[in-house]
């Protein structure tokens, strides 16, 4: 990492490259970008096209996208339009960017590509010093923490994740108490695409099971073709992180973004004592910047 001009840092200091950037290219399918989404653990990738002018930025493609479009297969039809910055960019202008956008990863286009900058290069900035990190997590933490218990099927708890529209969950024993955190990439690393025929019935739930949860249409008595993500139907507490990362309200935001950094994480429960009391994701500390 490197200052920019005049001791400020800027967009250019902290991106990944284009040359570092996997794309997908148009035309191309929803399997072009699966496996990648699934090793890279990203939730989004960006997609070019190849013109007699040279490669064209059109958009990336996202986990959600995939999911929410089971039987879409086009990759232009998935592509979404995204916010995009430029290199030149201030830290602070493109972090209040992501936090508005809502967004974990934003373009860097000029007329072409020019590379990614990520929630993760800005919390690295601030964890370095590089940008003010002395606010106290007090201030930064949601009280709203999502949660589900230990004992909820996978698939239960990857739609409470969907519904809450947070990447994370924190895991419940049966006293209600704090016992491991579930992530969207702890499902997504064992969830895997099916293509083939269902038989859709006349219910979508198998009466013989109380946390029964399928992906396919009620429409009645006949065979469709279907393409659905399947997630193991074991209970949270096999695929949830055990050991929990925490801190109190009067650490700082470099604190929690050091801690981020050391133990790839992206969120951190705020406690008192053994009380859960809040939650600091890592796009809560560019509330900081």
């Amino acid at each position: 990492m490197r200052r920019g001009v005049g001791g400020s840092m800027n967009v250019a200091d902290v991106m990944t490259p284009r040359e570092e950037v996997v794309t997908v290219e148009i035309p191309g399918t929803r399997d072009d970008v699966l496996d990648y989404l699934q090793d890279r653990q990203f939730s989004s990738v960006p997609v070019i096209k190849q013109t007699d002018e040279g490669e064209v930025f059109r958009g990336i493609v996202s986990r959600d996208a995939l999911i929410e479009e089971p039987d879409e297969d086009q990759l232009a039809l998935l592509t979404e339009e995204v916010p995009t910055t430029s290199a030149d960019t201030s830290l602070e202008d493109v972090a209040a960017l992501m936090v508005s956008e809502d967004e974990r990863r934003i373009p860097v286009v000029d007329t072409t590509l020019e590379g990614i900058v990520t929630v993760t290069d800005i919390v690295r900035a601030i964890a370095n010093g590089y940008l003010d990190g002395e606010t106290t997590v007090e201030g930064l933490a949601r009280r709203d923490v999502n949660s589900v218990w230990m004992g909820s099927p996978l698939p239960v708890a990857e739609r409470e994740l969907s519904y809450a529209r947070v990447p994370y969950a924190v895991a419940l024993d049966d006293e209600g108490e704090m016992a491991g955190m579930l992530t969207e990439v702890d499902v997504l690393e064992v969830a895997r695409v099916v293509e083939g025929e269902a038989d859709t019935g006349e219910s979508i739930a198998n009466q013989d099971d109380d946390w029964a949860w399928e992906g396919i249409k009620a429409v009645g008595n006949r065979y469709m073709p279907t393409r659905n993500v399947e997630i193991p139907a074991e209970p949270v507490e096999k695929f949830m992180t055990e050991k929990l990362i925490t801190l109190s309200r009067t650490r700082t935001a470099q604190d929690a973004a050091q801690l981020m950094i050391e133990h790839d994480i992206e969120q951190i429960p705020m406690v008192s004592g053994d009380q859960l009391t809040g939650i600091v994701r890592d796009i809560d500390l560019l509330e900081a910047v």
